[in-house]
């Protein structure tokens, strides 16, 4: 997978960018303060300064270089993601696309992974709805799905994919989708540590730490107990994906080994700071839920007081298809 997120494999990978979303719980998990803007970054990672601005950025020092953020371009390494149905209606339609190759054609022979030829995601702008499809591909290698985005405004989709080329690697590209109407984009949800849908409560610990690797731990019980038997989802317990406020980076996080719960411990780096959506994909009693969760990354190197890196303080819903 093309992933803007480091991450170790957690029971066979794990297949680490809303109104709402059905099934998506409104708690999140607090990781540091929100982080004020970094000079001299750009959508998919942290631009080189250049000239004079060489090596005074005033922050770099001590700070690993972030990996790339995924999902930023519609067209990278030879593929393009072109979508037939741009404009889907508000409530449920379809939406039809292909992946296209450097001569126009269409892909039709991919690698699976995580049980899945492609994963695709929808997310609203204002991240607060989200949709993990499982799109079905006609001979011709056109790609469809049935969705169901309750409102009007900006949404974004991604599809995640590795062609069955030789020496292909994992994409990840992302496409604008508008849903005509009027729009009224919402905030993003607060940062709390606890998520809870469908009676299920699903805690998060740990941080989300730019240029450097940090462990979330998610937690999920019911009831006052802890699920200790989850069920594989994609080949895995959990199935995690984060996206970075404002611009949508997508990072696809794979978990760490382990059981079937309750904990499900994902290995993150973000490509920088900022706020992010997380939303953890879990299976238990044969149905899959949602729980979403809002974290901020701040600065590697600055601690709060339960060991989480924070940044500095400036002066002064989910059907599957």
């Amino acid at each position: 997978m093309n992933t803007g997120v480091k991450i170790t494999a957690f029971a066979a990978a794990l297949a680490a960018t809303f109104g709402t979303a059905y099934g998506v719980g409104q708690g999140i998990g607090p990781v540091g303060e929100p982080a004020k803007s970094v000079h001299g970054e750009h959508a998919g990672g942290t631009a080189e300064p250049e000239g004079e601005a060489a090596g005074r950025t005033g922050h770099e020092e001590g700070v690993a270089k972030a990996p790339a953020a995924g999902g930023l371009q519609i067209s990278e390494g030879g593929y393009t993601l072109a979508m037939e149905t741009p404009k889907p209606a508000a409530g449920k339609s379809v939406l039809k696309f292909s992946i296209k190759d450097a001569a126009g054609r269409k892909v039709t022979a991919y690698s699976t992974e995580h049980g899945k030829d492609l994963h695709f995601i929808v997310a609203s702008r204002d991240l607060t709805v989200y949709r993990h499809l499982h799109p079905v591909r006609a001979a011709d290698g056109t790609w469809s799905t049935a969705v169901d985005l309750p409102a009007a405004g900006g949404y974004k989709a991604f599809a995640d994919f590795k062609p069955a080329a030789k020496n292909a690697t994992g994409v990840t590209l992302g496409v604008d989708l508008s849903v005509p109407g009027a729009y009224a984009p919402r905030p993003l949800p607060a940062a709390e540590r606890t998520a809870t849908v469908d009676g299920y409560e699903v805690t998060l610990g740990g941080a989300l730490v730019p240029g450097r690797a940090g462990e979330l731990k998610l937690t999920v019980s019911k009831g006052g107990r802890p699920v200790t038997d989850l069920e594989p989802y994609l080949g895995a317990y959990g199935h995690l994906v984060a996206l970075r406020d404002g611009d949508l980076a997508y990072l696809h996080v794979h978990p760490n080994k382990g059981g079937p719960g309750p904990d499900v411990s994902f290995t993150a780096t973000a490509p920088s700071a900022g706020s992010y959506r997380l939303f953890l994909d879990f299976q238990h009693d044969g149905k899959v839920r949602t729980a979403a969760f809002t974290v901020h990354a701040g600065y590697a190197g600055q601690t709060t007081t339960d060991g989480a890196d924070e940044a500095p303080h400036d002066a002064g819903d989910h059907p599957h298809g």
